[in-house]
């Protein structure tokens, strides 16, 4: 029979010479099946369509093969000169490996190769499948040429015509024949794939897979497709049982197979494999689209309380930080790649390939979102018509009402899944770019210039505002993860000194204000090459935390750029096929009303940029006050610091309310531009038009519109966040540019600097030769620390003595740090004749022990290792040396005691020892150390020469020294370097060569020391110094369990609903209701209208009627959600100031043992980061929670009123969804936390390396700390990879449900139908909304869990330990205190509540106006004293001031008349006049004058330009100021306040000896003949003219009285002190003593 007769009766129509396959709508099929005279032309046949395939597949592998060939890579190579490598020449061929000795052994290494054996077996059944679909084939051919011949198999003649040239092949056998040689292609590569290489294999399996999908795709268009529809036949149905066998066969070997099969396991590096790969690298297709991978993960999360890292996936190798720093640095770093293209190109060329795939899963997804629309339109049309002229059947439609969501659900979810991978790696990338370039930047700390616009704050602080593009209404938010990923800060450790800047907070602010031109310019105002005033320290900080949280929110702006043309041309086209040109109409009213949401979002800005800088000064205040909390407490500051907080609090939430109000409006825009456009529409397509709604047309144009509406959602999202990420993106660039490098890192173009190379002779030596610094490489010379021009000059030349000690002196200020750090090279070295130069030599290793000790947050003995192998002998000879043993014995763990942040459990004594220990363990032979003296008593100081700089370890290694003590230096001193005070060198040489400056040389007179001691009693205690203890002293961070208390939820809730929670909630709550019911209506109504045009006549129906009533129901709907959302926004207010208020009364009101062992940062995090998710993410969730809740209710309710059978299978998606989400939200929080624990090292890490920049540059220890970054960095990766991979796992679960749902109830509609077109359309409407929001809503709810999180630490902050609250009975009588008397009996002290005794039952009387000294040695109960007196320890026994017991007044009453100045002085940022005067209570004269008496003036007098005035400007913690400055500071700070008990602690130990007898001078005259003054000294000069002394020991007095009187006893503490000391009669004199 002819093929078109065969064809024709399979009921395709016969057109003479030519016939059409026809498929619905007329689209043109692949295949043209011709007969022209008489010849069929087989090869345009769509079972040919293989052949080509397997075709292509053969030259593609053949050229591969060729390009592989070392000979043409090498050729390749040479065409584009271009290096040929050692590893591109031939390898020399290799003896083969022994052969196994069995068969079976061989046959197992060859499975292990291919995978494993469920790998091997899935390999070797595609290989059996391919063989079974050839020899079907093959059958198929025989059969074929059977029937074509006759079918003559015995032999017998039967009279048939022949072809006229039997050895011609017809083209039905050609055809066939080439069919069987594809199959039999295909059985070769599957061979391949488990017999060759693994390289060659995996080519294979691609090939081979892409084949098989070939066959699949043609016999799904010829045999499968046909069945649903009206008019066709499959085409090859005449093979019968065959063609289902190769159906089987076929879906088995190129769907199920490739689907299921394991991926091999492939190490980024082979010589460094995985023990375990991640189950993601080794999932197959389906587990990886299903994300099944991680159902072990969500089962264990559900058996186990918490789950911690370790349990968590292993993270892959190809996220190690190690990895993809190698992969990126090379395109990202700077330094490697100084191309200067912006880094975003850079980061494209990165995250290329992840890109690519993000466009096409965008693109796919956007084409699959109409599968929904499209079905709708013709089921109702279906369903309207009866099945009249339908061509395809309705079942598939509902198949496709399942299949078109569930495709672009997988796109979208893979979307996600390669975005957050994207996020992660740039998230470790950026940070480790900054880190790495951080090391390389010189620091400079300075002053914020005036004319920024409020006080400084924290770096911490800045993360505040980390995701503030995304707390607005994102109800359109692009892709879910942005919520969750833009509060993954939530704990972040900060150690560097916790502090920022005015540039950085307008820098912070510029970030956020997205495209503003002021904020814009504000982001630019640091040019390079002028000194810029930002702190660096917080800049960085800021970069990392703030800057890379926008960079990674905008890594969206695909849908941008793609996303959204795409669809609003494909909504476009789709609703022109359907309303016709009225859909232009809705087009035009669109764009009409799109410039008022352009308007109101440029007013969000403007408020925003306001509200962010009222959020900024808040946090400033907030962190500059629990940075100084310690100073505030013993102050009594804390009720006036609170008002002023709570004040600035009060002007944040005013503009959070606007800002709110703002998005109400904006939202409200958002909602009705959609509806007027369909109002239009339909208004002219049913008035102008003429034409008839109907259900299909209503229903399906009805969820394009709503498409439509999305996209101005997601178009505002995503631009604000593009800009806002453009804007970090710029300032990371910037830093990456522009920051200012040390010498040894910046290219040398200035030809000066090349004439610095280091003579031969000297290249060993340390020194200088006609050399000048400064502390940047302005134009303009530099800014100093305190805003003077300051230039270290080295006119002559200076070499320092190797292997000997060197002693650097000079007064305060004089250059004398600067000089170590020009040897460092952290200085801009500037030389002043052709033969200058400096030299370190490094070679050798050098230590440094800085002047402010920088230690960190690691165990004692860790900072004294600092990574060098420990050596036990060296060791405890170091703790020896270094003074430590009796210190190690004190603390419960020894040297295992963690020292805290910022070394806050050690005194400032200890950290300098650490330090200096260090620095001695380290084998390094140069030695350069900054004023590790200062901060010791005369004895610890004393033996720290003696034992340390004399001692064995110190011998043969060149030592720098700075220090102001020459006399206790002088025995060790082998060389000495004597600076001016203008940055100049006097004079060098040895001790007695040397000319001082005259104040030094006055303080060596009145210091001069005995060489030899009596007795070294530091050493008293010889205990072993490892104790067993786990010396914890930081609270590890509290991992919540489980889901968010009921407590924490119950203070917001309380919070919310104020004075009347009933009448709130039920407001809200009813207003939700109300609304959601009346978009219901409004929904049903159209159908309703639509349905009208069935019944009557189409010129009965009145439009205008109809139309009214609609938009009635919209505004109605719009009134109600308007006064409910105002109601809601004024109880989050309420709740936002009610929580910060208590949180910061509750903090403020804390012990200092709390404080003690909760790192500051900590607490600065929940002032800002957690009361930043109160007020955004937090409110906006349960907001967005109530809205869906009552939504689906509406919706769900409205489904089992139409069609009550459905209350059943509606549950049962409702309550397995529930299941899904409540296993996912189990396993989600426990990762979320990890997550969050895990970030917090990385920053702390981070901030603590930025902090001790200088000595880890010293030590050259920048290796060692790159790597802990990453150490650190792959936890957190760890993490946070399957936190996102966990929200796929539920995504994909909940669509598939939601999808079976609406087909479910789409099918039983179809066939059980007892509703019209119009109520079918709506419960179809109602059921897709509803099961759509089942994930939303299990989303919203995780999320909403996961920040209250932030509840929770509130509430547990809330409630932490307080000291005594203030009573009517603690307010003392209006004249108290009227002198300073003082009378202690039987005081005791502890630091905790359990904890030992450091003052035992002390007792003694101070009269008004007594000056007291006291001395002891280190730990010997000192500051404990001071502390007790305040009240700021637990105290037993009695203490009356003024005759007052201090126990019975208020805390505050007691320390505001009660002045001490603690070890180490705070200082605010901002001028000095706020410094000495925050609550502005006194005039500048007495300001001066209270600086005069505490000596700054006389200090100065020398000084020509750059004093410090009462304008001068201080940052965060003093930072620009010498440790001297800051003492004399604090000191007139306490004279200011005129209180009758003044206390000194240790306040002098820095300061020169001229000043400090100033101070001394100034103390004895200038306070009132009733003031009483007590001094904690470490100089016996201090106070060897005080009326009276006490020596403490152990927390014990062991003498009191006056200094003549102890002298007398020759036996006495005090006399044996004096003793020891250099100027014996100068003390005596000072006492009043004679021998």
């Amino acid at each position: 029979m002819p093929v078109a007769a065969h064809l024709h009766r399979l009921g395709a129509s016969s057109i003479p010479g030519r016939f059409l396959l026809q498929i619905p709508g007329q689209v043109s099929n692949f295949v043209l099946a011709t007969t022209k005279k008489g010849k069929t032309r087989i090869w345009k046949d769509s079972l040919t369509i293989p052949v080509y395939v397997a075709l292509l597949s053969a030259f593609v592998l053949v050229v591969h093969i060729i390009a592989t060939r070392r000979a043409v890579q090498r050729l390749w190579k040479r065409l584009r000169h271009q290096p040929i490598l050692e590893s591109d020449e031939d390898p020399a061929p290799r003896a083969p490996p022994p052969r196994e000795a069995t068969y079976t052994a061989e046959i197992q290494e060859r499975v292990k190769k291919h995978g494993g054996a469920v790998t091997f077996g899935f390999k070797l059944a595609r290989l059996l499948g391919c063989i079974v679909f050839l020899s079907l084939s093959i059958y198929t051919t025989v059969l074929d040429e059977e029937s074509r011949t006759g079918a003559n198999l015995l032999g017998k003649k039967r009279k048939k015509k022949h072809p006229k040239d039997p050895t011609k092949f017809t083209q039905k056998e050609l055809q066939d024949l080439a069919i069987c040689l594809t199959s039999l292609y295909a059985v070769l590569l599957s061979l391949v794939t488990v017999g060759n290489k693994r390289r060659w294999s995996k080519t294979a399996a691609r090939h081979l897979n892409i084949l098989l999908l070939t066959f699949v795709g043609v016999y799904i268009y010829r045999d499968i497709f046909p069945l649903a529809t009206f008019d066709r036949s499959p085409i090859d149905i005449g093979q019968g049982w065959l063609l289902y066998a190769k159906l089987s066969v076929l879906a088995i070997v190129a769907v199920v197979i490739p689907l299921a099969i394991p991926r091999q396991y492939t190490p980024v590096d082979p010589k460094e494999p995985m023990e375990t790969p991640n189950p993601e690298q080794t999932a197959s297709l389906f587990s990886l689209l299903t994300y099944s991978f991680l159902d072990p993960v969500v089962l264990l999360a559900n058996r186990v309380p918490h789950m911690s890292t370790d349990m968590l996936p292993p993270l892959a190798d190809y996220d190690y930080a190690k990895n993809l720093r190698a992969n990126s640095f090379p395109h990202l770093d700077a330094f490697m790649n100084p191309n200067k293209r912006h880094l975003f190109f850079r980061l494209m060329r990165v995250f290329r390939t992840e890109y690519i795939v993000l466009s096409l899963m965008i693109a796919i997804q956007v084409v699959a979102g109409f599968a929904s629309p499209l079905g709708v339109k013709n089921l109702l049309h279906y369903i309207e018509t009866g099945g009249e002229k339908a061509t395809i059947k309705p079942w598939f439609w509902v198949l496709w009402l399942f299949l078109g969501p569930t495709i672009s659900s997988i796109a979208y979810q893979w979307y996600i899944f390669i975005a957050t991978r994207t996020l992660v790696r740039a998230e470790c990338i950026i940070t480790q770019l900054v880190f790495e370039h951080s090391l390389r930047i010189r620091v400079k700390a300075e002053a914020a210039s005036q004319e920024g616009d409020g006080a400084t704050g924290s770096d911490v602080s800045t993360i505040n505002s980390a995701a503030e593009g995304s707390d607005g209404n994102g109800s359109g938010s692009v892709s879910e993860d942005e919520t969750l990923h833009s509060q993954g800060i939530t704990e972040s450790t900060l150690t560097a000194q916790a502090s920022s800047s005015q540039d950085q907070r307008a820098e912070t602010r510029s970030t956020k204000s997205t495209s503003s031109k002021k904020s814009e310019s504000k982001a630019g105002d640091d040019k390079p090459g002028s000194s810029s005033a930002s702190n660096l320290v917080g800049k960085i900080n800021n970069l990392v935390t703030t800057d890379l949280g926008n960079i990674v929110d905008s890594r969206d702006f695909l849908y941008m750029v793609l996303y959204i043309p795409l669809q609003i041309t494909l909504c476009m086209v789709f609703l022109y096929i359907i309303l016709g040109w009225s859909s232009f109409v809705g087009l035009g009213v669109m764009i009409l009303l799109f410039p008022l949401p352009g308007y109101v979002a440029k007013l969000v800005q403007d408020v925003q940029v306001i509200r962010l800088k009222k959020t900024d000064a808040r946090v400033e205040t907030v962190s500059e006050t629990m940075n100084v909390i310690r100073m505030l407490k013993l102050f009594g500051w804390e009720r006036k610091m609170n008002e002023r907080i709570a004040e600035k609090r009060d002007d944040e939430l005013l503009y959070i309310w606007r800002r709110q109000i703002l998005d109400l409006i904006n939202g409200s825009l958002n909602f009705l531009i959609p509806i007027a456009t369909m109002v239009a529409s339909y208004s002219t397509f049913t008035v102008i038009m003429e034409r008839q709604l109907s259900a299909s047309i209503v229903f399906s144009s009805m969820t394009v519109f709503d498409m439509l509406r999305d996209q101005l959602h997601i178009v505002f999202f995503v631009v604000n966040q593009s800009i806002t990420g453009k804007v970090s993106l710029d300032r990371v660039d910037d830093f990456l540019k522009n920051t200012e490098l040390l010498d040894r890192y910046t290219f040398k173009k200035d030809e000066q600097i090349s004439l610095s190379s280091t003579p031969a002779e000297f290249e060993s030596k340390i020194g200088f030769n006609a050399a000048s610094f400064t502390w940047s490489n302005d134009s303009d010379g530099s800014l100093t620390p305190s805003k003077r021009k300051f230039v270290l000059r080295v006119e002559d030349k200076l070499v320092f003595a190797p292997n000997k000690t060197n002693l650097i002196v000079g007064p305060t200020g004089s250059g004398k740090t600067s000089l170590l750090m020009a040897l460092l090279g952290e200085m801009h070295y500037i030389p002043l004749s052709p033969d200058s130069w400096f030299n370190l030599p490094r070679s050798e290793g050098i230590a440094y022990a800085a002047q402010e000790s920088w230690v960190q947050n690691e165990t004692i003995r860790e900072n004294i290792l600092f990574g060098n192998p420990y050596d036990e002998e060296r060791y405890k000879k170091v703790i020896h040396q270094c003074g430590l043993t009796r210190d190690l014995s004190l603390f419960e763990a020894g040297d295992q005691t963690e020292v805290g942040e910022k070394g806050l459990t050690l005194s400032g004594g200890q950290k300098a020892r650490i330090t200096l220990a260090r620095a001695v363990y380290s084998s390094a032979k140069i030695l350069l150390l900054d004023d590790v003296l200062a901060a010791l008593d005369v004895h610890t100081a004393k033996w720290i020469v003696d034992k340390c700089l004399s001692g064995d370890l110190v011998k043969d290694r060149t030592v720098i020294l700075v220090t102001h003590n020459v006399a206790l230096a002088k025995p060790v001193a082998g060389f000495v370097v004597s600076m001016g005070s203008d940055g100049r060198i006097l004079s060098q040489g040895s001790i007695s060569e040397v000319n001082l400056d005259k104040k030094l040389a006055k303080e060596m007179k009145v210091d001069e020391e005995l060489l030899k001691k009596a007795d070294d009693t530091v050493d008293e205690s010889t205990d072993e110094v490892n104790k067993p203890a786990d010396g914890k002293l930081i609270i590890a961070e509290e991992v919540e369990e489980g889901h968010v208390s009921w407590s924490a939820l119950r203070m917001y809730f309380s919070g919310m609903g104020g004075n009347h929670p009933i009448l709130f909630f039920f407001t809200f709550v009813m207003g939700i209701g109300l609304c959601e019911a009346a978009l219901a209506i409004q929904t049903w109504f159209l159908g309703y209208w639509a349905s009208q045009y069935s019944v009557n006549p189409p010129h009965e129906v009145p439009i205008l009627h109809y139309l009214s009533l609609y938009g009635l129901l919209l505004l109605t709907a719009v009134t109600i959600y308007t006064a409910a959302y105002v109601v809601y926004i004024l109880g989050a207010i309420r709740a936002s100031r009610t929580l910060h208020k208590n949180l910061i009364e509750a903090v403020l009101g804390t012990t200092l043992r709390w404080l003690d062992t909760t790192p500051i940062s900590r607490v600065i995090t929940r002032c800002t980061q957690d009361i930043r998710a109160i007020d955004g993410p937090i409110s906006n969730g349960l907001w967005y929670l109530s809205e869906m809740t009552m939504s689906m209710v509406v919706k769900f309710g409205a489904v089992v009123i139409l069609t009550p059978i459905f209350l059943i299978p509606g549950v049962l998606v409702a309550v397995l969804g529930g299941i899904c989400g409540q296993i996912y939200i189990k396993a989600q929080l426990s990762v979320k936390r990890e997550m969050s624990n895990a970030k917090a090292p990385v920053l702390g890490h981070f901030g603590a390396a930025i902090a001790g920049l200088t000595s880890l540059r010293a030590y050259g220890a920048q290796e060692a700390f790159i790597d802990e970054s990453m150490n650190r960095i792959n936890r957190y990766t760890r993490a946070s990879r399957s936190f996102y991979n966990l929200n796929r796992w539920v995504c994909i679960r909940i669509d598939a449900m939601g999808g079976l749902f609406a087909s479910g109830l789409a099918a039983y509609l179809l066939y059980y139908r007892t509703h019209g077109a119009s109520n079918t359309g709506f419960s179809l409407n109602m059921a897709v909304g509803f099961s759509g929001m089942i994930l939303w809503w299990i989303r919203v709810l995780n999320d909403f869990e996961v920040q209250g999180n932030s509840l929770e630490r509130v509430e547990k902050y809330i409630n932490i330990e307080q000291e005594p609250k203030p009573t009517k009975d603690g307010i003392p009588p209006a004249y108290w205190p009227s002198s300073g008397a003082l009378n202690v009996e039987g005081l005791s002290a502890r630091y905790s509540s359990e904890g030992p005794k450091v003052l035992q039952d002390i007792t003694f009387d101070v009269k008004a106006g007594e000056r007291i000294g006291i001395v002891g040695r280190t730990g010997s109960g000192k500051s404990s004293l001071t502390l007790s007196l305040l009240r700021c320890i637990f105290t037993e026994g009695k203490v009356l001031y003024d005759n007052l017991d201090t126990n019975s007044l208020n805390l505050e009453a007691l320390r505001s008349n009660i002045t001490i100045i603690p070890q180490i002085p705070e200082l605010l940022s901002g001028t000095l006049r706020q410094n000495l005067d925050p609550f502005d209570q006194y005039d500048d004269a007495s300001l001066n004058d209270a600086l005069r008496s505490a000596g700054l003036f006389s200090l100065q007098q020398d000084v020509e330009e750059g004093r410090i005035t009462l304008d001068s400007s201080i940052s965060t913690g003093g930072s620009n100021l010498s440790v001297g400055q800051r003492q004399i500071l604090a000191l007139a700070r306490a004279i200011i306040r005129g209180s009758k008990l003044l206390i000194l602690d240790e306040a002098t130990s820095a300061i020169d000896h001229e000043t400090d007898s100033i101070i001394q001078t100034s103390l004895r005259h200038e306070l009132g003949a009733d003031v009483t003054v007590i001094t904690v000294a470490h100089r016996l000069q201090t106070i060897m003219d005080n009326d009276k002394i006490m020596v403490l020991d152990a927390g014990r007095i062991v003498e009191f009285d006056k200094p003549s009187e102890l002298l007398k006893n020759p036996k006495g503490k005090l006399r044996a002190l004096v003793d020891e000391s250099g100027d014996k009669e100068h003390l005596f004199s000072m006492a009043n003593f004679e021998l």
